[in-house]
Formats: structure tokens, C-alpha cells, sequence
């Protein structure tokens, strides 16, 4: 036998596909046969005595909710007008079974609950969210981040203003009305409660006198973490947590990460062996637990806490920033002035959104999952062991879904299912299908009863990517403003976000800032030399991009699987040192050509398979990016010796050219940090404060305070927007 089609019917009803090809379907040749699964076209046989007749037979079976249909025919000999028949076939059923994107339903909070609204149309997402113990709450979450989100892709609008310049003092009688004390000011104001707050703590222990504003009660969490331990490492180097912290916060650490993608349908080139990460993403924290901790540490330190506190815009002045609030519960406004702005409120920060022209982000990640505590049969999974990614399946319905697995405390299992994606007004990407194909795939992905999966909280949120051409190409500040994290868009295409990033990037980036500090160099070109910005992950981008399907593009279902397994296959013939400073963004730029060279050589294919994904323009751009990174892999070579030389010279440097010394530190840290290769030793450490055994008093609540109005003129901002939730996205 011998395959002449594979596609993919971009419908959950294979029921309709395959009554279309037994009723409907007209062929231009061949005698149509009903079989069980589809049909049978036959065809005359010139010898009578043959053992089978000459047929061309086409079924369809079901998977991760979409329709997928192949055509075999019977023998080697090619039947009557075989070509003309199946582009027949093709044509039509793609005519009949276009691809859809629903709209979101209407929502009415006055008239109807979201299970009602959403029931006919999500009935698995409406009953699994109904079992867990926030449902209802989280279920309004996912929907309104989801329409924000939809409204943003469609109707892009300036962003709303956020940023002013100062034009004069706020009004001594406004200032009056306020409930704070007028003589209390802040060194750094962080916005931005998640991986703002590890970032607070390590400045508040240096010394700095920090205001924390947080939208939600702080310390909860819609997401988990995973890191690994040589990772956290850098976080007990600075001196922020000690070695018995970092084991109390770890909720599981698994022996082994499985990575593997569907091969059933590749070529042989493209098929893979698992590949064994067995330290990625193999300690799952407790976040709650780890931001509670850098709480405590910040209050020690003499810092301070609003939670259930929303920002809402701030004026930039010659002498500091005064920052505005609203606090949630009260409805009051807050007034408070610091000398630094930290903008950590996520991807969907709206200062980001301001600073950066209407280019926001290159791509989106939406991710559903949930935490499970207990269900599974001892026999499905074994809780020792994480999927790092996995698929098991191909495209559907025009998207490559991953899993990803990890255990957490207990019994407790946190699963993800998300997928790149180029972002298209007609099909922006939802959340809300997302789900309903979770809780009906899951039981493909992992044997299961969703009935006796014990449901603890959903997981969820979209994943921005901003793809880097260079380290300067986005701006992450304004005159004494500078955003981190996920609210600066740096991502790696394969596991880590802005959380990963900020963890290896920690010491850059509070050394960077202590020095600014400090030297009072707080405009905006010495504020953008604050970044994480590593050249090696930049150029990484293109496997994001390989792993979209554009919208109306029609590709090979098991396009994506077959580029994926190519690299992966590849990673697993290297050195399991190699695989693990890869996935880490560690990748040096001989390992990373010899890798592509590699792939190139092993499967001539993929540079046609990328082609069409990327197209020409996004090839072009990323030459781009790979021409920077191979200019600063021969800089570093050109001037390796200048880190070690720095770090000797700093105090005299430092004490007679601060600004000068400022951005050669920044310049040191592009060929260290920058390139994945931080220094052995920290060039910063803290000594964060002892922590009493029961903190008196975990937050400090706003006073009610009326804003007033403020003479202001706007910063320049972008031509498009976003009105999402300023909350931050999803860490898968």
C-alpha cells in the first residue's frame, strides 16, 4: 500500500466528514464503496485472477478534537487519473470543511452566571470549572482576559496614558488631602507584585528604601514555577535566600524530564528517541510560599507592602516620580513619591505598552491548564518524572498543542496545554477553546476520568513574545522608569518567560541598578542598558516561529512535529551537557551552528519546512538577528579579558567616571550574561536582614487619599494598545 494523502479536517465532527465522503463526495473516477471508516473507490482490473482489486481507500479517525483523513491506494500501480482524483478530494473537502473561529459568546454578570453564558457552547469547561474551589471567579477571569484580549488583536487603539511628564509640583492643597505623609518618599516604587517582589527584596536588603504596589492580595498566585537548582543558585549566591530557605519552598523535584513530539506520521528523518532532561524545570517551587518569603524579607528590610492596590498612571519629573493608585477595596487614590518607577507588571503592562511604538509583541502563547490533587491511577504516571514538552498529535485545526507535566507537592500534578501562535484579527487566539479541548484531550494525553480528578485551580493566561533583533531594539525605559520581567517581553521559544529570565539575570540586573542608583543615573539611556537581553536566546526566535501555523495557510499536519523532532533528535545524539545548556539558553554560538548545520545536513527538508512557516520577510529579519549574534560572540573573543579587568579596576573606575563606568559594566555584563555565560563569581552580594519567626504584620494597606488633577503633558506613545488585565501571564 502506498499513502498518496494525509490532511487535516479542521472540524471536531468527523461523524459529518465522513457521511460528506459516503453521501456527498462525487469522484471523478472509480466506483464509490461505503466502508466503516469512510470509502473504498475501485477501479476495472485488467486480470481477473488478481489477488486485490485496484482501490484507492480513504478514512478519517478523530484526535485532540479535529477530523484527520488519508487516502491509500492498493498496490504499487498508479490507478486511472490517481493525481486528478486526489486533488479532487482535496479541494472539496477543504471547500466543504473550512477552518472556523468562533466568536465569544455574550456575557451579562446582571442577567445571567458565566456557567450559564458559557454552557452551550464550553460544556466540559463550564463542569470541570464548577468542581474547583474558586471556579466561578477564575471561569470570568478567563473569559474577560479573553475578550480584552480579543478586542486588542482587532481594534488596536492608542494605549491608554499612563506616563506624564511633570510639568509642575502637584498642588500644595492636593497634597494636603492626602492621608500619606508628605515627607515619606521611596528610593524605588515597584508595580508589579510576582517577580517584582523577588527583585524588591534583593534591593531593599541593599539599603534602599522600597514601596511595593500589588493589584491583588499579595502573595496569590494563578500559576506555578519551575526552576532548576543550578538556576536558584544564583539566587543563594547573591546572598537573597540561604540553602535551607530554597529546600523549605520546594513544593517536588522530579528525577527525570521527558521531552518527545508525535512521530507517527514523520519520515524516517524526522522521527526522534525521547530526549532525558532530567535537570530542566525539575524543582517545582512553591510560589506562594517563595513570594510570601521575599515579603518578609522586603518588610524586614523596612520596606513597604500595598496590596489589592491598583496602579494607575505616573508623572515623571526632573527630581523624582510621584506615582498614583487606586486602592481596590475603598476605591480611594493613593499619592506617592519615589525616585525610580519599576514597571513588573507582566507582558501586559500598560507602561510597556506606551513605550514601545505599537510593537508589543511578535507572537502569543495561549496556555490552559489546571493542579490536579490526585485522580490518576498509580499505573498512568509516575510522579517522580515531568513532561518538559510532549505532543500526541499533529496540527489541529490549525495549531500544534503541547503538554507540558509537572509534579508539585503531595500527589498534586500541574499540566499544561498551550500553543504558538501568530496573531491574526480574524483569529486571535482563544482561551476558552483552549480549555474545552484540555478537558477533552486530556484523557488522550494522560489515561484518566476527569469525574475522579480531584480539580484544585485552573492555570491560564496569554504569552506574549517579542522577537529581539538586537539588544537595543526595544526600549524597557523612560527617564527614571525601567520595566523587567515579563513587562520587558523577553521569552525563549522552548520553556522559559520572563521568570526564568529574571532569575538568571538577577545580579545584572540589581548590580546595574544599585550603580545607578547610587550615581543618580536615572535618564532614560542609562536606564535601557538595564535589561536582560541575552544575544544567544534572541536568535532563537525562528523555533517560535516554526512552530506557528499562520492563519489560512494550509501545511502538512505533521509539518511541525517533523521540525521539532529533527532538533530534538538532534539534541539527544549531543552530549547531555550540551541538551541542558540549550534548553537553558546557554548555548554557545559553535554549539548552536553545529546544531543547525547538523539539522540542515540530516534533513535537507527543513529549510524549504521553515521557509514557508517564517516567509521571506521574517528570514531576512532573522539573518538579522543571527549577523548580531555572531558579531558579539567575536567581540566577546575580541574582549574577553574585559569583565576580569573591569571587576579589578571598578573602585577607581567607578569613583572618578560613574557614568562612564556605568555603562562599561553594562558592556561587560552583554559578553557574559548576555551571551548565556554569567561569571563564576557575583560581583554583588547582600545581607539581608534576620527575619523574626512570626512577622507581625505581612502587608501594609494604603490610607484613603483623593487624587487630585496634575498639570501634565503625555509621553510620546504608540498607535496601538491593549486593554488587558495588567496582571501577569502564565509561566509555563
Amino acid at each position: 500500500m502506498k499513502e498518496l494523502l494525509y490532511l487535516e479536517v479542521p472540524t471536531p465532527n468527523t461523524l459529518a466528514v465522513r457521511a460528506w465522503l459516503q453521501e456527498t463526495f462525487e469522484p471523478a473516477v472509480g466506483t464509490a464503496i461505503a466502508t466503516v471508516d469512510g470509502l473504498r473507490l475501485e477501479f476495472p482490473h485488467p486480470s481477473a485472477a488478481s489477488a486485490l482489486p485496484r482501490a484507492l481507500s480513504v478514512f478519517v479517525w478523530s484526535l485532540q478534537r479535529t477530523t484527520y483523513l488519508k487516502a491509500y491506494r492498493w498496490g504499487d500501480t498508479p490507478l486511472p487519473q490517481e493525481a486528478r482524483l486526489i486533488r479532487q478530494l482535496e479541494q472539496q473537502i477543504h471547500q466543504t470543511f473550512p477552518p472556523t473561529f468562533p466568536e465569544l459568546p455574550p456575557f451579562a454578570p446582571a442577567q445571567e452566571t458565566i456557567f450559564e453564558a458559557l454552557s452551550a457552547h464550553f460544556p466540559k469547561t463550564v463542569t470541570y470549572f464548577q468542581r474547583m474551589p474558586n471556579g466561578k471567579a477564575d471561569l470570568e477571569r478567563v473569559y474577560w482576559w479573553e475578550k480584552r484580549w480579543r478586542d486588542s488583536v482587532r481594534s488596536p487603539k492608542a494605549p491608554r496614558q499612563v506616563i506624564f511628564r511633570q510639568t509642575e509640583p502637584l498642588p500644595a492643597a492636593a497634597v494636603a488631602d492626602s492621608t500619606a505623609d508628605p515627607s515619606e518618599t521611596f528610593d524605588i516604587v515597584y508595580v508589579g507584585g510576582a517577580l517584582g517582589i523577588i527583585h524588591a527584596a534583593v534591593m531593599a536588603s541593599l539599603g534602599y528604601r522600597v514601596l511595593m504596589i500589588e493589584r491583588l492580595p499579595f502573595g496569590r498566585m494563578h500559576r506555578e514555577w519551575n526552576i532548576s537548582r543550578a538556576e536558584f543558585q544564583s539566587l543563594i549566591d547573591l546572598g537573597l535566600f540561604t540553602e535551607a530557605e530554597f529546600e523549605s519552598l520546594i513544593a517536588r523535584e522530579y528525577e527525570d524530564g521527558y521531552n518527545k513530539f508525535f512521530d507517527a506520521n514523520n519520515p524516517a528523518v524526522a522521527k526522534a528517541p525521547v530526549l532525558h532532561t532530567p535537570t530542566v524545570l525539575n524543582v517545582a517551587l512553591n510560589s506562594e510560599a517563595l513570594l510570601k518569603r521575599c515579603g518578609e524579607k522586603l518588610l524586614a528590610a523596612g520596606g513597604t507592602i500595598w496590596d489589592e492596590t491598583e496602579f494607575e498612571q505616573a508623572q515623571v519629573g526632573d527630581e523624582g516620580v510621584t506615582v498614583q493608585a487606586r486602592d481596590r477595596n475603598t476605591d480611594t487614590l493613593k499619592i506617592v513619591s519615589g525616585r525610580l518607577l519599576i514597571d513588573a507588571m507582566g507582558t501586559a503592562s500598560p507602561i510597556a505598552w506606551q513605550l514601545n511604538n505599537g510593537r508589543a509583541f511578535d507572537s502569543v502563547c495561549p496556555t490552559v491548564g489546571a493542579c490536579v490533587s490526585g485522580g490518576f491511577e498509580p499505573e498512568v504516571w509516575d510522579s517522580t518524572y515531568g513532561d518538559v514538552l510532549f505532543s500526541h498529535g499533529d496540527i489541529s485545526r490549525g495549531r500544534q498543542l503541547i503538554w507540558e507535566l509537572f509534579p508539585s507537592q503531595g500527589k498534586e500534578l500541574t499540566i499544561y496545554l498551550f500553543h504558538y501562535h501568530q496573531v491574526h484579527p480574524d483569529n486571535p487566539g482563544s482561551l476558552l477553546t483552549m480549555y474545552e479541548d484540555f478537558f477533552h484531550i486530556l484523557p488522550e494525553y494522560r489515561r484518566c476520568n476527569l469525574d475522579k480528578l480531584t480539580w484544585r485551580k485552573p492555570t491560564f493566561g496569554y504569552i506574549p513574545g517579542y522577537f529581539s533583533l538586537g539588544k537595543d531594539d526595544r526600549t524597557v525605559a523612560f527617564d527614571r522608569l525601567v520595566t523587567i520581567g515579563d513587562a520587558a517581553s523577553l521569552q525563549s521559544p522552548l520553556v522559559f518567560t520572563g521568570f526564568g529570565s529574571l532569575i538568571r539575570n538577577l545580579a545584572r540586573l540589581t548590580n546595574l541598578l544599585d550603580v545607578a542608583l547610587r550615581h543618580d543615573l536615572l535618564k532614560a539611556k542609562h536606564l535601557n542598558q538595564i535589561r536582560a537581553f541575552q544575544s544567544n536566546v534572541a536568535v532563537t526566535w525562528l523555533f517560535s516561529k516554526g512552530m506557528m501555523v499562520p492563519t489560512g495557510q494550509v501545511i502538512p499536519p505533521a509539518r511541525v512535529n517533523s521540525m521539532l523532532n529533527t532538533f530534538f533528535g538532534i539534541l539527544e545524539s549531543e552530549d547531555p551537557v550540551v541538551a541542558d545548556r540549550f534548553i537553558k539558553d546557554r548555548a554557545t554560538w559553535s554549539e548552536f551552528n553545529r546544531m543547525a548545520l547538523t539539522a540542515a545536513s540530516k534533513n535537507p527538508a527543513l529549510l524549504w519546512w521553515i521557509w514557508q512557516l517564517a516567509g521571506t520577510q521574517d528570514l531576512l529579519r532573522w539573518l538579522g538577528s543571527y549577523l548580531n549574534y555572531t558579531l558579539q560572540t567575536f567581540l566577546l573573543w575580541l574582549f574577553s579579558w574585559f569583565p576580569g579587568w573591569l571587576n579589578q579596576n571598578r573602585s577607581w573606575v567607578e569613583k572618578t567616571q560613574p557614568a562612564l563606568f556605568f555603562w562599561m559594566l553594562a558592556q561587560s555584563y552583554h559578553l557574559t550574561y548576555g551571551m548565556g555565560s554569567p561569571p563564576d563569581k557575583q560581583t554583588v552580594k547582600i545581607q539581608p536582614p534576620v527575619l523574626p519567626e512570626k512577622p507581625s504584620q505581612q502587608v501594609r494597606r494604603p490610607p484613603q487619599a483623593v487624587a487630585p488633577a496634575a498639570n501634565r503633558s503625555p509621553v510620546p506613545q504608540s498607535d496601538s494598545s491593549s486593554s488587558l488585565d495588567p496582571e501577569q501571564s502564565l509561566t509555563p
